[in-house]
């Protein structure tokens, strides 16, 4: 195996929001630890927006989905190129692209596996337009040896913290669990922030619930959120995960039928549903096989202050309650990182998925390659 040098790698990632491009430029080194040297996020174009919620619904051609893989692939490629102008060509780009579809069934149709994942951002594009190698399409190979092609930051979690659950809180909520009692796990726990953006947009025209103040200004209907608990998602053992395709429009329209009738309220208890449906999945899942001491919330749902205060309020107080700042992590930056990350093992060959976390058969390299020239 050639020998492991450090490297400097942009990370370009987008979650199932799909509100901006998340680029950070890190530099990975062959102990695999990873340092932020800057995070940036860049706002898609409104039009290439509706057409990926246009994709997101199915309500779109094939022309137009495949001309939305290369526009996806030119935003991602400007995102890189913002941080190329300020500090020069990275080693690599590694791009986890625009999930438009994740479908982990293990159904089949004449024998032939159903099981598949769909992320849009052209490499070929982004390495074109940056001038750099570009490593992307990560999830079909965990998918290709019998995983879920999910959750793929578990591996950062399992080199970077100890004896933690690692809940990233994005439009979608999953876990990493990493303990000295067992081999790594992970899973989707369920909803994140997808059901309070969705309604944060139908009733006040707001992309999000900043701080998490509107749910603090209303009360929780104890009622409406044990309707909610009793989705057999919840119940689900892992490995599993899940996606904007289960927790759809159709599905939050269904379940506004019998909320509160204040929107605040509605506002307030998604919001718990989250922190309810993370502290469930740890009295399920995760103390039954694992010893933990702390928790360390990142992404969106870091920054909800009334979020916090509920995962505070319904996890044992015996466990530590971490942000990933608090261990020189960006909350914001912490999933461009992991793909930097996994960047990094692609170029040098090494296996960067996690079999006991995707369900897959055995480790494997994940990623392609797509070259400048």
């Amino acid at each position: 195996m050639e020998e492991l040098e450090s490297k400097t790698i942009i990370g370009l990632m987008s979650g199932t929001s799909c509100d901006s491009i998340d680029a950070g430029l890190c530099k990975v080194y062959p102990d695999l630890s990873c340092e932020l040297i800057e995070g940036i996020n860049y706002d898609y174009p409104k039009i290439i927006q509706n057409k990926i919620f246009k994709a997101f619904s199915g309500n779109i051609s094939v022309k137009e989905l495949c001309q939305l893989n290369f526009e996806i692939g030119e935003c991602f490629a400007n995102a890189a190129n913002i941080l190329i102008n300020k500090y020069g060509k990275p080693d690599l780009i590694s791009s986890h692209g625009q999930t438009i579809y994740h479908s982990p069934t293990d159904e089949k149709e004449e024998n032939l596996s159903l099981k598949s994942t769909l992320q849009l951002g052209e490499s070929s594009v982004i390495s074109a337009k940056t001038g750099c190698l570009t490593v992307s399409n990560f999830r079909e190979s965990d998918i290709a040896h019998g995983g879920q092609g999910a959750p793929l930051v578990c591996f950062a979690d399992k080199h970077w913290f100890k004896n933690a659950a690692i809940q990233n809180i994005g439009g979608i909520s999953n876990v990493t669990v990493v303990s000295n009692d067992c081999l790594p796990f992970g899973f989707d726990t369920g909803c994140g922030n997808i059901m309070i953006d969705y309604c944060m947009k139908k009733f006040y025209n707001r992309n999000y619930d900043q701080d998490g103040t509107v749910a603090e200004s209303g009360n929780i209907s104890e009622y409406w959120l044990n309707c909610l608990l009793e989705d057999e998602y919840y119940f689900n053992p892992p490995p599993k995960t899940t996606g904007r395709e289960y927790f759809s429009p159709k599905y939050i329209e269904n379940i506004l039928k019998i909320a509160p009738p204040d929107k605040e309220d509605i506002i307030a208890t998604l919001t718990a549903l989250t922190a309810k449906t993370i502290a469930l999945s740890y009295e399920r899942f995760v103390y039954p096989a694992a010893h933990i001491d702390r928790v360390i919330i990142g992404g969106g749902g870091a920054y909800n202050k009334f979020m916090m205060k509920l995962l505070r309020k319904y996890l044992p107080k015996h466990l530590e309650l971490n942000t990933h700042e608090d261990f020189g992590i960006s909350n914001n930056y912490k999933e461009a990182m992991a793909f930097a990350l996994l960047g990094y093992c692609t170029y040098y060959r090494i296996p960067n998925n996690v079999p006991s976390c995707t369900g897959a058969e055995k480790s494997v390299v994940m990623g392609k390659i797509s070259y400048p020239n």
